[in-house]
């Protein structure tokens, strides 16, 4: 069962222009049973789109991120993995997972067998008929909008260790209304605030947080 609200006329948005905007809510069958993004307000969430169950790529992903869940618990945020595949595919797929590499899948994976989802969030154009190239990932603010979306290809897997990054600063930055110049890792420096990133901070402000990043 699968229901998507929010979609345009034309089924899709560009990677570019979900950013902001207020997340496509869905219902759909999980591994963990019925999943609705709506009722996981008030949290972060990680949606990752995977191109298919069983394959080299998105099980080394999944491995990685069972490995390194603590650490998105740790910050308060939902995983939630996504892809075409039925639900029935996905808990086997768990299972030999858990079989395999003595990790359990713990995070839900949803089930999208119509695409509606994929189509919602922009991962692929309405008229396409797979989501083969597919490996994206959108972060999700408590007020359920969208603050950044990635994109990979298919032969290309996800950083865990980035999405960890880029978690963390999404978390600071909401909080704090400050930026991050390129390269912050946690614990690092931060802009004074949003206006920074547009106005520019002082050449001696970012030869300081250049040395420190070296």
């Amino acid at each position: 069962m699968q229901k998507v609200d929010n979609i345009d006329a034309h089924g899709n948005h560009t990677a570019m222009s979900v950013i902001g905007r207020q997340a496509p809510d869905f219902v759909t069958r999980s591994t963990k049973g019925e999943v609705r993004l709506s009722d996981l307000k008030g949290r972060w969430v990680l949606l990752f789109c995977h191109p298919a169950d069983f394959t080299p790529v998105c099980t080394s992903e999944f491995v990685a991120l069972a490995n390194k869940q603590k650490q998105f618990e740790e910050l308060g945020v939902q995983l939630l993995g996504l892809s075409v595949d039925s639900v029935f595919s996905h808990m086997g797929w768990a299972d030999w997972i858990e079989k395999e590499f003595k990790i359990p899948i713990k995070f839900p994976i949803l089930e999208d067998i119509s695409m509606g989802i994929a189509q919602a969030y922009g991962m692929i154009d309405s008229r396409n008929e797979s989501t083969a190239t597919v490996r994206a990932c959108f972060f999700i603010d408590p007020q359920q909008n969208i603050q950044a979306a990635i994109h990979y290809p298919m032969h290309i897997g996800r950083s865990i260790d980035e999405l960890i990054r880029v978690q963390k600063a999404l978390i600071e930055t909401f909080q704090t209304g400050k930026t991050t110049p390129a390269d912050w890792q946690p614990g690092g420096e931060f802009m004074s605030s949003a206006a920074d990133a547009l106005g520019g901070p002082s050449a001696d402000w970012l030869r300081r947080v250049m040395r420190k990043s070296d």
